[in-house]
């Protein structure tokens, strides 16, 4: 991806190694790296598993912003986890939580997530919390565009992608 210049707005080097106290300036950030269409041929994240090895290739992926009971989000991070959309509508209800629904998390229990990742020009994780970036929130669903790898050798099934674009899905409740 070419960033646009200024996305940086100063970097403090000192004692020989660069600090990630940098400024981000958010506004071009999120112009760079949110999607206004939904990319086409986005798969889910247990085909992308399928798909995927330990070479990094292009895939699009959908989801839903979330992380088995844990928190989807890293603080001060460009970054967040996925898990797969319910196939039915049953998560779809207003007031549902699947972290507190024992059928929801019995279907979770084994199926593929993502770590998702955004990088800045340095290669370095963007600092700064993806919910501010992107304006997400848990239990959202998006679209994710990048470069995918997925190791069997871990034995947890979870894909890993380092995202150049994303769409989040309107509600439809």
């Amino acid at each position: 991806m070419k960033w646009p210049s200024g996305w940086l707005a100063g970097l403090l080097v000192g004692g020989g190694a660069a600090l990630a106290l940098a400024e981000v300036n958010v506004a071009t950030v999120r112009t760079a790296l949110m999607l206004a269409e939904e990319p086409a041929a986005a798969v889910s994240l247990d085909a992308a598993r399928k798909k995927l090895g330990t070479t990094p290739q292009p895939i699009v992926v959908v989801g839903r912003i979330g992380a088995k009971g844990m928190e989807p989000f890293l603080e001060g991070k460009a970054s967040f986890s996925l898990v797969e959309i319910p196939a039915d509508d049953h998560a779809g209800k207003p007031g549902h939580n699947a972290d507190d629904c024992p059928f929801c998390k019995k279907r979770q229990a084994n199926a593929t997530m993502a770590a998702v990742q955004f990088l800045g020009p340095d290669g370095q994780v963007i600092p700064v919390d993806a919910r501010q970036l992107f304006d997400l929130e848990k239990g959202q669903d998006v679209v994710v565009r990048g470069t995918g790898v997925f190791d069997q050798k871990l034995g947890i099934p979870v894909i890993q992608v380092t995202a150049d674009g994303v769409y989040a899905r309107p509600p439809t409740h």
